[in-house]
């Protein structure tokens, strides 16, 4: 099988895959290709998978990551790959093969064990992207038409302009797009496994998990059919979000969705929470919040890309203290 057929054929695969099976997997992989591996291991991996269709599909998931794919078109992860491969012809320890794993999905081992925001299966299918970010860093990009793309911390992008249509699908992440102002030009869309988004001469932001996808319309207006063809427009300044099956307006469009790409978070009257959710999509690592400050109310503007920084502003503005148990493992809590 080929690099771009292999990729297409996990992409439709790794979207079936529970995604705690698939890290269970990725762990028993780690597991059976270390060098101190015993028979109860491999008993033990046989019974799990044994145990339920979800794990032999996560399993064999893990195989075609391992064996099947060829050279991925970022040379970061070319040489990630290469590296692996490499690493699978002699015996290694567990960690060392789960840094291997992490190397080629775009984690680390400090991002792998500290819990990424973005699931194993989004980072799984952003192999197939043709514009991809890293964690923590944001791109610019203007497309063939003159439509400009930004593509936040975590994001992968991949773009098929087509005679009859230009088609951005958002494999992970979240991108703003300002539309190419040409009539001539054919429709624009953006994908999303829930459905597909038409932009009506306008400015956007599409953000993307594995639950989800939400919409924010800044200009003009961008039509909404999700997958079971319920078909919904969204007006310039609202907001809506939509799964396979439902599609619901959520209110106003929020700066917030349009102002990441100028390196800010605005925090309007929201939860702390919820900014610090949104923090932790710029570093790897967990950053927790303790359920007696989750709901403090938090307003201003934050660094996106110093997160070290917007946390220290935070402790000085309101009765929080911030503990760092490891370097990747932060708890905001009560001071």
């Amino acid at each position: 099988m080929g690099t771009d057929a292999a990729m297409s054929s996990a992409e439709e695969g790794v979207a079936d895959v529970d995604r705690k099976a698939l890290e269970a997997a990725a762990n028993w992989y780690a597991t059976l290709r270390s060098d101190n591996v015993s028979a109860a291991d491999q008993q033990a991996w046989q019974s799990w998978i044994s145990e339920s269709d979800a794990h032999a599909r996560a399993w064999a998931c893990i195989e075609a990551v391992s064996q099947r794919f060829g050279p991925l078109r970022a040379g970061g992860q070319e040489a990630a790959l290469a590296g692996f491969k490499a690493a699978r012809r002699r015996p290694m320890g567990r960690r060392q093969v789960l840094t291997g794993l992490a190397g080629i999905l775009g984690l680390g081992v400090v991002g792998w064990m500290g819990w990424r925001h973005t699931s194993l299966p989004e980072v799984l299918m952003a192999w197939g992207a043709d514009y991809r970010t890293a964690t923590g860093e944001q791109r610019e990009l203007t497309l063939t038409d003159g439509s400009r793309v930004w593509l936040n911390t975590g994001s992968a992008l991949r773009v098929d302009f087509l005679p009859d249509a230009r088609v951005l699908k958002l494999l992970a992440g979240e991108i703003l797009a300002q539309t190419a102002a040409d009539a001539d030009l054919p429709p624009l869309y953006v994908d999303s496994r829930h459905g597909r988004m038409q932009a009506l001469g306008t400015r956007f932001s599409v953000l993307y998990d594995d639950l989800r996808t939400r919409l924010d319309v800044f200009e003009g207006a961008v039509e909404i059919r999700n997958t079971a063809g319920d078909v919904q427009r969204v007006i310039a300044g609202l907001a809506a979000t939509f799964t396979a099956t439902d599609i619901t307006i959520i209110g106003p469009a929020e700066r917030a969705r349009e102002a990441w790409h100028r390196g800010v978070l605005i925090a309007d009257n929201i939860p702390l929470q919820a900014l610090v959710e949104e923090l932790a999509r710029y570093q790897r690592g967990r950053i927790g919040v303790a359920p007696e400050v989750a709901e403090i109310s938090v307003m201003g503007v934050y660094p996106a890309n110093d997160t070290d920084r917007a946390l220290a502003m935070l402790e000085n503005a309101l009765p929080i203290r911030i503990r760092r148990t490891l370097p990747w493992w932060v708890t905001v809590e009560a001071r």
